[in-house]
């Protein structure tokens, strides 16, 4: 049974792009590798909201998705195929490739390589205006000595005789169908195809030695923790010349001291004491695209936000290009004084006393604080 990207995200067939975003970072959050320690259901859990969120952010794979379900919305399958290569790769599913009707075989490749993680920790305004990020890591490479073919110097792989280089051996049996052809890998060359009598001697025939390697990550502007890029050929190398799997690399966001991220905005607190408030100021504040001057108007109440359109963090569209950007809001926060002078002291209840305010004298502090709250 076909999973239900949908049904993974928590979210109707009918959701906005932006819906389907929500849905992913939330689930993202409470299942990321680094809160759930050791917690494999929590690991496959998070590659499985990735990977639908992958497809459903994806306008093109979506409507391939809702046309054909899994098959057609993971793949790149084209003229209408739902199974995205046809009758073929049924029976390669089946039956380890090939026809079960005794269809001729191809020669066998070498196998591609293991998909890697990794996890880039990235600063906060690297995450708002995208950087280049560099990633050390542990993989298998290709073998200088031999190029990777696992052959010594000098020297080449030879075709396996037990499977005629084709990686794979056949038995025929007989069922109410008929001959039936079912295929296995050969037991000789471990379905590689290819026999090394003299191995390279550094990565002993393998083709591959480990070692560390540097990348640079190319992080676009608008991500968040618990999103992750997949970097395509960037995994360790198959043996003797396979393919590279993927890199995916799991972002993680670190704090501001000033700023917070509410979906695409940006917030802050900006403080003002009881008289600006009352009698109005002006200010300027501090954001991530430079200094902005905010006027505060008299009688301004607690909590109070002050927007501006399009300074916040711009909004990831399909193949990481940005479509926009969200709101800066700034939310007023009054500050009320834990300390008074009796000259102030005296001023505030002259202040009570001409408003018609019954004050406390020993609660004036606390008063003051609970009309603002």
């Amino acid at each position: 049974m076909s999973t239900d990207f949908y049904e993974v995200l928590g979210i109707a067939r009918t959701a906005s792009a932006d819906e389907i975003k929500r849905a992913y970072r939330k689930l993202a959050r409470e299942l990321h590798p680094d809160k759930n320690p050791g917690n494999k259901a929590a690991e496959d859990r998070f590659k499985q909201v990735s990977h639908a969120y992958e497809v459903l952010s994806n306008d093109e794979a979506r409507s391939r998705y809702d046309r054909f379900g899994e098959v057609g919305g993971t793949g790149g399958a084209s003229g209408g195929d739902p199974f995205g290569g046809g009758f073929g790769n049924i029976m390669d599913a089946f039956f380890g490739g090939g026809s079960p009707f005794g269809g001729r075989a191809e020669p066998a490749g070498p196998p591609r390589g293991q998909d890697l993680e990794v996890v880039v920790d990235v600063s906060f305004v690297d995450a708002v205006f995208g950087s280049q990020q560099e990633v050390r890591l542990r993989t298998a490479v290709a073998c200088d000595d031999c190029r990777g073919s696992g052959a010594a110097s000098g020297t080449a792989a030879s075709t396996c005789a037990e499977c005629r280089g084709v990686g794979q051996v056949r038995r025929v049996r007989q069922s109410v169908l008929g001959q039936m052809v079912t295929t296995s890998a050969c037991p000789r060359c471990s379905g590689a195809g290819q026999i090394i009598d003299s191995p390279c001697a550094p990565c002993r025939g393998d083709g591959r030695i480990v070692k560390e390697v540097n990348f640079t990550v190319a992080v676009p502007a608008g991500v968040d923790t618990g999103q992750t890029l997949r970097l395509t050929g960037r995994g360790a190398v198959g043996p003797r010349g396979g393919g590279a799997g993927d890199l995916y690399v799991h972002l993680r966001v670190a704090a501001h001291d000033a700023w917070r991220r509410e979906d695409d905005d940006l917030v802050t607190n900006v403080q003002v004491s009881i008289v600006q408030a009352a009698l109005g100021t002006e200010l300027d504040l501090e954001t991530l695209d430079g200094v902005e001057h905010l006027v505060v108007p008299a009688g301004v109440q607690h909590g109070h936000e002050f927007e501006l359109r399009g300074r916040g963090v711009p909004r990831l569209g399909s193949g990481g290009r940005s479509r926009g950007r969200g709101n800066l809001r700034a939310r007023l926060v009054i500050a009320v004084p834990t300390k008074l002078s009796g000259e102030e002291r005296e001023l505030l209840r002259r202040f009570a006393e001409l408003r018609g305010e019954t004050i406390s004298d020993e609660g004036l502090v606390a008063k003051i604080k609970s009309a603002f709250s």
